[in-house]
């Protein structure tokens, strides 16, 4: 039987796409083994839980598995970086079951410096499902760590990482400003209202205004319940004001979002807010991207339309 194992390996979760001989993605699993929360048994555990019953099929793995913390450590590779110079720079490890896990390498932009792992596999399945936006475009990959990386003639060319995700929740959870104890409830008035308030906030930028998210409060102008989702449209407003004011997002080029539709939802009305209309995001990006790059490695054959296109 022919087809692809593709695994998205990150810190957190860990998600397996079994595609069959045509290219078609036949099943998804999800299941919280990421490398900080693997199973006893490790990495092999891991793996053979997630792929139990599946048959034996070449596999490919993109994330924090190839981490100097995860499974087997992948060198980066430096920007420009194209999905030709992606899926010839594989490695891989090997299993308990005897058979190897081939591992995506991480990209490096050395003019940061800043690095990723995952969001190139991402990259690379966008640009397979929008060939259009491989000319000029910035895709925008919000999360935990956001990333805003550039793309041109079908390279990444180079790439920003925000830490909003993160300090969102150190603020709410260790600061001052979490001391009502409450979580984000899409209050849309009150997330405008911070998206507002970054773009109003010029060349300073939003972190001189982080503390008026307790003055608010205080002053009766913010509900506390509130307080989370100003917090939330600040902080994702200076993404955009950041980007624009650094040319690292143009309004001449297109922007595109990748991944989880509640999320990129946020980014979508925050975009409106500074007069961009940004089309829905784009899904499983990391399934298609990790069977491209199996098919430019040549642990896959091209499917019936990927030969075509070629």
């Amino acid at each position: 039987m022919s087809g692809l194992i593709a695994l998205d390996w990150g810190t957190s979760s860990l998600r397996a796409f079994r595609f069959d001989g045509a290219g078609r993605l036949a099943e998804t699993r999800t299941r919280p083994w990421g490398i900080r929360h693997l199973p006893e048994g490790g990495c092999d555990a891991a793996l053979a839980g997630i792929t139990a019953g599946w048959p034996a099929l070449p596999r490919l793995a993109c994330g924090m598995v190839g981490s100097r913390n995860g499974w087997h450590e992948m060198p980066y590779l430096d920007t420009p970086a194209n999905a030709m110079q992606l899926g010839g720079a594989l490695g891989s490890v090997r299993a308990a079951d005897g058979m190897d896990v081939h591992l995506v390498p991480g990209l490096r932009d050395p003019l940061g410096p800043d690095v990723m792992r995952g969001e190139e596999t991402q990259l690379v399945g966008a640009l397979a499902l929008r060939p259009a936006l491989a000319g000029a475009a910035t895709f925008i990959l919000p999360g935990t760590h956001s990333k805003w990386a550039v793309v041109r003639d079908g390279a990444v060319t180079g790439f920003r990482t925000v830490m909003t995700g993160e300090l969102f929740a150190v603020l709410l959870r260790h600061s001052i400003l979490g001391a009502t104890g409450a979580e984000a409830a899409d209050d849309a008035e009150a997330f405008a209202r911070g998206v507002a308030d970054a773009r109003g906030s010029g060349a300073a930028g939003a972190l001189g205004r982080l503390f008026s998210a307790r003055a608010l409060m205080l002053d009766g102008a913010l509900a506390p319940a509130s307080v989370p989702d100003y917090l939330s449209g600040l902080l994702i407003g200076e993404e955009f004001r950041a980007a624009l004011a650094s040319g690292l997002a143009r309004r001449d080029t297109p922007l595109q979002l990748i991944g989880e539709a509640a999320l990129c939802g946020r980014y979508r009305r925050a975009a409106a807010l500074f007069d961009i209309d940004l089309p829905p995001p784009i899904a499983d990006a990391a399934a298609h991207g990790l069977r491209q790059l199996a098919t430019l490695a040549g642990l896959v054959h091209p499917a019936p339309e990927e030969s075509r296109a070629c």
